[in-house]
């Protein structure tokens, strides 16, 4: 009947794979074989990879539509910038593509690899799928076509595989590539200087491999670490392999300690530095509370103790770095906050472990941990004090304790209690009473970012000594400290400004 409207075409992101047209799927050569409209982006040049790898199933009856970037690299006088034209031409070409749709054509859109990893198709997608129908044919990826011509697993077990564009900034990138088990680095090119740095400022330079043009003509497998960053093209990838069946030497010339805080708790609050760290660790030494916290790594030595032989821990960590081990001492919190740093860098000031290397690397505290779970109560100067006589007298703890209550310092209060130390708590209440209002706001924390988790704000009248162990951190507040209600609950948190100020 005259004056009808067409039904709307179908479009369709076609996943071509790497560049071998034999890797093409059997349903997206189906989906070229149906579709009224080709479309598939280009440089100026006119040049298309989607086409030529598609170019033998393309027939001359298909309307070809050629998306030609106005941009790639180079500048461009657009007000909006790079962005600016490159937005702007991705409206153009979807208005383009819809206007077929909308004339009941089946659009078939080309892209290399997966339609919806890292390539252009996905602009078109965002921009017409929820007007007609649509549907994404998978396509192989670079990156497991790059593991295949490697011939080596990316990743297994639980290693975390991390994808990386090369577009990131260097440190985010040193950053990412510390932390992960294994990785693949994309969009190298003139990104490939900045990537190589990041390698190499992780320390997984010597395991970095490189594939350019997988499976395409001009397919090259090289050492990362001995290609010349003039020679690398945009089709390139960065690969860090499974490190699952990886060869540990049994022995280097010289081996290092690194002595790494876990935070308070699990995995999230370890820092990208300390998680590179212990992925490249040989040995894992500490207290097995501790390991316990740390994933396990084939090829890894783990050597857990109790937690009150530390000086022993440090000497054995130090030992097995003079043979050439790469060793973490693994410990709680931040390592220099009453924890192994000062046990592992007073053994490595003794002569014979003069040449030893040792690094320390900042974790987490418990202080700033239960801080954050009430607010800002360390916002102005505080003092940090352990409340354990163990190895120290309970008369030097009393001293320091009225100084900074006579100071007005806020405090945090490690190792308040334990099952043979049940008095300290209750003492050091009467000792801050005489300096502060019974008031003063509290937090009581325990066990904080663990499954145990119980953090409360009291008075410091109202302090129970029989409420506190080992895993409790106190922090008290100053005369300037304030806990205030709020609609999610109470909050406390100290100004930085005095009124005097």
């Amino acid at each position: 009947m005259s004056g009808e409207q067409p039904t709307a075409g179908r479009l369709y992101g076609v996943g071509l794979g790497p560049g071998d047209p034999s890797l093409m799927t059997v349903r997206a050569v189906e989906v070229i074989a149906e579709a009224d409209v080709i479309a598939y982006h280009s440089a100026r040049h006119g040049r298309s990879i989607a086409r030529s790898i598609a170019a033998k199933h393309i027939r001359a009856d298909h309307v070809e539509e050629r998306l030609v970037y106005p941009v790639t690299t180079e500048t461009t006088d657009h007000p909006g910038g790079y962005k600016g034209a490159i937005e702007e031409f991705y409206e153009e070409a979807a208005a383009r593509l819809a206007a077929h749709l909308d004339a009941g054509r089946t659009v078939a859109v080309l892209a290399e690899g997966d339609p919806l990893f890292y390539g252009s198709y996905m602009h078109m997608h965002k921009r017409l799928a929820d007007r007609y129908d649509t549907e994404v044919i998978p396509g192989v990826t670079s990156v497991s076509a790059a593991a295949a011509r490697l011939g080596t697993p990316l990743a297994e077990g639980e290693e975390v595989l991390t994808i990386l564009p090369g577009t990131l900034p260097e440190e985010e990138l040193t950053a990412r590539l510390a932390s992960t088990d294994a990785a693949v680095v994309m969009k190298l090119g003139r990104t490939f200087t900045k990537v190589r740095s990041a390698l190499e400022e992780s320390g997984r330079l010597g395991e970095a491999r490189y594939v350019e043009r997988a499976t395409m003509a001009g397919e090259r497998v090289a050492e990362l670490a001995d290609v010349e960053a003039g020679s690398v093209p945009y089709f390139s990838v960065a690969v860090l392999p499974s490190q699952v069946d990886a060869e540990r030497p049994e022995a280097r010339e010289r081996g290092e300690v690194v002595v790494v805080g876990t935070g308070p708790a699990g995995p999230l609050w370890l820092t990208p530095e300390t998680r590179g760290a212990l992925a490249s660790a040989d040995d894992l030494v500490g207290y097995t509370t501790y390991l316990d916290r740390v994933p396990v790594r084939a090829g890894q030595v783990r050597h857990g103790s109790d937690n009150r032989v530390e000086s022993e821990r440090a000497e054995f960590a130090l030992d097995l770095a003079r043979r050439g081990r790469r060793v973490a001492v693994v410990s709680g919190g931040d390592p220099g906050v009453f924890a192994m740093a000062t046990a592992v860098l007073e053994v490595a000031s003794q002569k014979e472990y003069a040449d030893v290397p040792v690094r320390v690397l900042p974790g987490v505290t418990a202080a700033n941990a239960a801080a954050a779970r009430v607010g800002a109560p360390l916002g102005h100067d505080y003092a940090t004090l352990s409340l354990s006589d163990r190895l120290k007298p309970w008369e030097v703890i009393a001293e320091r304790l009225r100084a900074a209550a006579s100071a007005d310092l806020v405090l945090a209060l490690y190792n308040p209690g334990s099952r043979s130390r049940t008095w300290q708590v209750g003492k050091a209440r009467e000792l801050l009473l005489e300096h502060r209002a019974p008031d003063t706001p509290v937090v009581v924390a325990r066990d904080v970012g663990g499954s145990g988790e119980r953090v409360r704000i009291v008075r410091l009248a109202d302090l129970d000594p029989s409420e506190v162990d080992m895993r409790t951190i106190l922090l008290v507040g100053s005369s300037r400290t304030r806990a205030v209600r709020r609609g999610d609950g109470e909050i406390v948190w100290t100004p930085r400004r005095y009124p005097e100020a």
